[in-house]
């Protein structure tokens, strides 16, 4: 945590007088990219809160940490390389004792190509691959990013599937989620808005697992050279379709959490 402190204060020293573009959604991304030769610092953090006893981890918390180093390759392709780690503590329902592990999770390189800008078109479009490698695991991820802006409104709506294949590729999970965001700018710095997410698992593409449902909040605040943006998003609906394991009618808590919170705070270079 020390280390991470130190990297933004170090950013915040060199990026004073920079320009910063801002992620208005903390799940959603816009069809939009950085400009050739802009770079961009980020850091994201993600709060995961709340499984339960039946599923063996009750006051369960899961924080996600990314660094983020962003690069406007053209005026149509970004790339971005992360540095992933988490912090995971929960109560051991055998012991009464908590359990707590910290593990870096490998680095991942985002690439975003912008087909349709949407300064130009009725609608914005971009393509989005991500691979991410740890050692042990990897995965790939696609998005069809599309958005627009109208006056002070803005919305994006990303189809996203991913693959992670676990144990050294001796195991595979899907993933199917989708997220919307729509937000208006309030003055010359904020902008407030609510943003949709819902998260699904197939487990070796045999069966579709699960589904968890988050709605919530999202607020950005921008200043010459900064930004940030913070979203609290409650798991409104989930459910597990191979049994009940978390005995929960109404929430998944086996695979997701009760909440989700997260934090992206970005500098220009």
């Amino acid at each position: 945590m020390k280390s991470i402190a130190t990297r933004i204060l170090f950013a915040a020293f060199i990026a004073s007088s920079a320009l910063a573009d801002e992620r208005i959604f903390t799940y959603s991304y816009e069809p939009s990219v950085e400009p050739k030769g802009d770079l961009e610092f980020e850091q994201h953090v993600t709060s995961r809160i709340g499984r339960n006893a039946d599923v063996g981890q009750p006051s369960f918390h899961r924080v996600q940490i990314r660094e983020e180093i962003e690069y406007g390759v053209t005026d149509n392709y970004q790339v971005a390389l992360y540095f992933n780690h988490h912090y995971e503590n929960f109560k051991d329902p055998a012991t009464g004792q908590r359990r707590s592990d910290y593990r870096q999770t490998g680095f991942s390189l985002e690439n975003i190509y912008m087909l349709l800008d949407p300064t130009d078109h009725r609608v914005g479009l971009a393509l989005y691959l991500e691979p991410t490698y740890d050692g042990p695991n990897f995965e790939l991820e696609q998005k069809i990013i599309i958005g627009q802006r109208h006056g002070d409104w803005r919305w994006a709506l990303n189809l996203t599937h991913a693959t992670e294949w676990e144990n050294h590729f001796r195991e595979k999970e899907g993933e199917v989620e989708l997220s919307f965001g729509i937000a208006r700018k309030l003055g010359s710095n904020w902008t407030l808005g609510i943003e949709v997410r819902d998260h699904n698992e197939i487990p070796e593409y045999r069966r579709w697992e699960n589904t968890a449902l988050y709605v919530g909040p999202v607020v950005c605040y921008k200043r010459s050279g900064w930004f940030g943006t913070l979203s609290v998003m409650p798991q409104l609906y989930g459910a597990n379709y191979t049994g009940n394991p978390d005995n929960n009618t109404h929430l998944e808590l086996e695979g997701h959490e009760r909440i989700n919170i997260r934090l992206i705070f970005g500098f220009g270079f």
